[in-house]
């Protein structure tokens, strides 16, 4: 990287940031984040979906992409640290699980459980303001949270049909925020001078013929064309000005074990987004941006 001249921060061209949804691609997000915390910059805005609106959270909050990794590694082994770390809240057990429901979990409860102190706050109180997306299930509209308590915000983001309960918030029932609008840089585009985008969409596993993928993986397939298709689209109308899409996409929705190995995968874009931030922020170079944000 050719050394640029630095400016102060006060004059650097500031930063919007959108963490799209994947589920455990969206570990990626730490990669980013990264470098980010790396060259000292701070994104002035967040957007976040699913597994973004998590990852997204947890640095507004105060967090850095060091403190997210070291408090997921526990948990992303397998399955009995989860448990493990839910009976050691025994009081919240009844709330989280209901026999009526065996399959699906109550998210409030659950994040507050799994996810660190420090986002059970208020959107007021975060070190970067964020907005999360959602879905409002009675006229299917996407749905931006930005004030209020977050860990509800976040669950209404990420809570997938059939696996979470639906959120209720100001009276709409909202779910996982990836219907509508999975990278959502669209929402914080005129926030900033400007915009960076992470984007972990899936794709079908072709390695093997799909004659032999079974109905996971066609539902998993579905779902990746919407998605793919939602932000092809955005992308099409006004696109960020850095769009980043780490090599995941071949790892499945509950691939949280496989955290490291998706983390490796994401250094050439955590070099190409590092590379960018010195060039366009570091050195005070705001071409093509606009002066009056």
């Amino acid at each position: 990287m050719d050394a640029q001249p630095l400016s102060s921060p006060s004059t650097r061209p500031t930063v919007a940031l959108a963490l799209g949804g994947g589920a455990a691609r969206g570990t990626a997000h730490i990669a980013m984040l990264e470098a980010f915390d790396e060259l000292g910059i701070r994104p002035k805005v967040i957007a976040g979906c699913s597994i973004g609106a998590v990852m997204g959270a947890c640095y507004a909050a105060g967090l850095s992409a060091k403190d997210i990794r070291a408090h997921l590694a526990p948990l992303v082994v397998g399955r009995s640290a989860v448990v493990k770390r839910i009976l050691g809240h025994p009081s919240k057990l009844f709330k989280l699980w209901s026999p009526r429901y065996p399959t699906i979990v109550d998210g409030p409860t659950l994040l507050e459980i799994l996810l660190p102190k420090a986002v059970n706050t208020d959107f007021a109180r975060l070190t970067i303001p964020l907005h999360l997306m959602a879905v409002d299930y009675a006229t299917m509209e996407s749905v931006v949270l930005s004030k209020g308590p977050v860990i509800p915000a976040i669950t209404a983001s990420s809570s997938l049909p059939s696996l979470m309960r639906p959120v209720e918030i100001d009276g709409r029932v909202l779910f996982d925020g990836g219907f509508a609008n999975p990278t959502p840089f669209d929402v914080v585009q005129d926030k900033a001078d400007i915009t960076i985008a992470v984007d972990v969409g899936g794709r079908p596993d072709l390695r093997r013929p799909v004659a032999s993928h079974g109905k996971e993986e066609l539902w998993d397939g579905a779902f990746f064309a919407l998605f793919n298709a939602i932000v092809r689209e955005k992308e099409a109308r006004r696109a960020p000005d850095l769009m980043l899409r780490p090599d995941v996409g071949l790892y499945r929705t509950m691939d949280f074990p496989k955290m490291d190995e998706i983390l490796a995968r994401c250094a050439p874009e955590k070099a190409r987004l590092k590379q960018f931030l010195a060039e366009r922020v570091l050195a005070g170079a705001a071409q093509g941006t606009s002066s009056t944000m």
